[in-house]
């Protein structure tokens, strides 16, 4: 492999927006923004709208569409005169 021509592999802190779920993993992303860590480390912040701990699909708490509605308004819009 060539060397340094791979971004760097680091430490980052994740933060959702919508629940204020924070957690550590590794990305190439970084970040001016930093946190202080549970274990006293300083790691680059990175903001997210979702992750799994906000997203529908794995939370389980999905918001189904009244599909009552939806049926009553096709029949109201396609009604033979």
């Amino acid at each position: 492999m060539k060397k340094d021509i791979h971004p760097k592999y680091e430490p980052v802190v994740f933060q959702d927006l919508n629940s204020d779920y924070k957690f550590l993993t590794k990305s190439c992303a970084t970040s001016k923004e930093t946190i202080v860590w549970e274990d006293g480390n300083t790691y680059p912040l990175l903001k997210v709208e979702v992750s799994s701990n906000s997203h529908p699909f794995y939370t389980g708490k999905n918001v189904f569409i009244s599909t009552t509605g939806r049926v009553e308004a096709f029949n109201k819009k396609y009604k033979k005169a």
